[in-house]
């Protein structure tokens, strides 16, 4: 099982909008540097709605080979089309990456039976073990706590990242689940929460910007010293908050290229660029956080 700050790593790009592999390399060295237990590449993020199967593909590609033998790589294949979903984590399986994140099926509404035979699908067909995404603020479907307790039972479904942003749903399930299936908390800002009631770590977008001071609340957390845990915590409140004052991951790349990490804030359409005032906010947080002086 991988345990702590778990990244949804940033899919860099050029100002011309291309993908930015030279800067996503050195992201991925500094996460490693910096103890982030796991890259999950070309999630909500990495702006998988926005990128071509092809750069999909090739994300998780060099993620794959550029992390090989140093951190687990967890790649975003889900789909609201249970083939497509298949076939990207077919692909990701090839590349020798370590799971597959699967997110609930947006947009055409399945019901709960229709989201178990999705997931079983993806797990028997894909050839990697799955990890849920539960997000519903962004796909409306919605994996009930019962859904999620038929689908542990598949030796292939290990884990999932609950971004409901519900801490009492989450300790619901984190009570009823089999012992040995991760839960994730979606949410940077109830992730300390969660693994006070035994969620095993963070994927986290917090984490881009702050990868040590997340790792470092994430083992804390899981050694059971709370107090130094809340008190990293503290530091990163305004962070949590502001990286998602517009839609995510534009504050995200607008804070890292202040950082000087990635050439380029630029997002694909249809998110916009960081508005002055989010600017002023983001950079209020990095420097309060002692991420940026």
């Amino acid at each position: 099982m991988i345990k702590g700050s778990l990244v949804a790593v940033v899919s860099p790009m050029k100002a011309d909008g291309t993908l930015d592999f030279d800067a996503y390399r050195n992201l991925l060295d500094w996460h490693i540097e910096s103890g982030t237990s796991a890259i999950v590449a070309v999630g909500t993020t990495g702006e998988s709605p926005t990128v071509s199967v092809e750069e999909h593909a090739q994300l998780i590609r060099v993620a794959a080979e550029h992390c090989r033998g140093r951190v687990p790589v967890i790649a975003g294949t889900g789909a609201n089309s249970t083939r497509e979903a298949i076939e990207l984590t077919r692909h990701a399986f090839e590349v020798g990456v370590d799971a597959s994140l699967q997110v609930a099926p947006y947009y055409n509404k399945p019901s709960q039976e229709g989201m178990f035979r999705h997931f079983t699908t993806v797990a028997q067909e894909g050839g990697l073990p799955v990890i849920l995404y539960n997000v519903p603020g962004r796909t409306v479907a919605d994996i009930s706590n019962d859904t999620v307790l038929r689908l542990a039972a598949n030796p292939n479904i290990i884990g999932i990242k609950d971004a409901t942003g519900d801490v009492g749903r989450g300790a619901s399930l984190l009570a009823r689940l089999p012992e040995g299936f991760a839960v994730y908390s979606g949410n940077d800002d109830s992730a300390l929460a969660l693994m006070a009631m035994g969620a095993h770590g963070v994927i986290s977008v917090t984490a881009n910007v702050a990868p040590r001071q997340m790792a470092d609340m994430c083992a804390a957390a899981l050694a059971g010293d709370f107090g130094k845990a809340l008190a990293i915590n503290r530091t990163l409140i305004s962070l949590h908050e502001r990286l998602f004052m517009e839609p995510n991951p534009v504050p995200t790349k607008w804070a890292l290229a202040r950082m000087g990490r990635i050439a380029s804030p630029v997002v694909r359409l249809p998110l916009a660029p960081l508005t002055t005032v989010g600017q002023t906010a983001v950079l209020d947080a990095l420097q309060s956080s002692g991420v940026l002086a």
